[in-house]
């Protein structure tokens, strides 16, 4: 089996080396990365990995396009690289297999199925003390409800993975793939996607600001924004930083977990062979419950999405009879 790797990037120098390392010995054969006009050293880690045959850069510039290089990339993997699987992913996400390896979890889908999804675990920042993010960032939200704050960085949701295909459509975020001839296999899960969106505050500030001018203005990048501009982005970022107190407190509520696959995976890339990354077994019952709040996010999503479609309609539906009254008063 082949798995290509296809990645989004942009000015991610502090965790794209662990991403690519990690992957390239979790089971992934190839990488193909768009990288959008990175300008701090990521594109050298890029062309690293380039120099030595294991991935092909596509630099981009200017405005954000990310269906569509997530979409070209997808297709690159099945007719140029061979891919018979692809998983889509950006630079602060790792596939983590609940058993085995990579491709032991996707050969495990049916031939029928060609399109599954893998559970984001979001994991939280913790106090700086010069060691790298995996072995800081050891703990993660659980959380057993839907959680649609708009300004939180956790809210549930999967990324997706396909066979190779030539047709395949992949969205923005990588949330969902469309092909005419590839299944979707929905309620199981391949893997989990561990998710570092705010590592340090010189990163959380730059993402934020970035995103917030138009690259992804989500409420929590626009609240970042808003911080920086107003000189309380320190505030902001410390609000958001797990110490210790706050830690004991989440676990004994489980409404936080302790989870070193990540890290214990990335301690063993320099030793032998026989101990490449694998990191085992889901270690605790959290998934079921989180698997439940992401089906019962996806059902608020698309039920907002509903209302504001209708509100649309409304919209045109006055406009049309404030029209046609108007014409019928001339």
């Amino acid at each position: 089996m082949k798995i290509v790797q296809t990645l989004v990037v942009r000015d991610e120098a502090d965790i794209v080396g662990a991403q690519l390392e990690y992957h390239l010995n979790a089971g992934v054969d190839f990488v193909i990365a768009t990288d959008h006009g990175s300008r701090d050293g990521t594109t050298e880690i890029l062309e690293s990995y380039a120099r030595a045959g294991q991935l092909l850069r596509i630099p981009v510039e200017g405005r954000v396009r990310e269906a569509m290089w997530r979409t070209n990339m997808a297709r690159l993997a099945a007719t140029e690289h061979g891919a018979d699987w692809v998983i889509n992913t950006d630079a602060d996400e790792f596939w983590i297999p609940r058993g085995g390896t990579l491709a032991d979890a996707l050969a495990a889908v049916p031939a029928s199925y060609g399109i599954v999804w893998a559970l984001s675990r979001h994991f939280v920042p913790r106090p700086e003390d010069g060691r790298s993010f995996a072995e800081r960032m050891t703990v993660r939200v659980s959380s057993s409800a839907a959680l649609n704050d708009p300004m939180s960085p956790y809210r549930p949701h999967a990324k997706v993975a396909h066979r190779g295909d030539a047709e395949i459509t992949i969205s923005f975020g990588s949330h969902t793939a469309w092909s005419p001839r590839l299944s979707p296999l929905s309620g199981w899960y391949a893997a989990d996607v561990f998710h570092f969106p705010f590592r340090t505050l010189e990163q959380y500030e730059r993402k934020g600001v970035r995103r917030a001018r138009g690259d992804k203005p989500l409420g929590q990048y626009v609240d970042a924004y808003r911080a920086s501009e107003e000189g309380r982005i320190a505030d902001r970022f410390r609000a958001l930083v797990v110490g210790d107190a706050a830690l004991e407190r989440g676990l004994s509520a489980g409404s936080l977990a302790v989870d070193t696959r990540l890290r214990d995976a990335l301690r063993l890339l320099n030793g032998p062979d026989e101990e490449r990354p694998c990191p085992g077994e889901e270690p605790d019952a959290s998934a079921v419950a989180e698997e439940a709040a992401l089906r019962d996010a996806d059902l608020v999503r698309l039920m907002r999405t509903v209302d504001g479609l209708r509100a649309r309609v409304d919209a045109l539906e006055q406009r049309g009879r404030e029209t046609t009254t108007t014409v019928a008063s001339q």
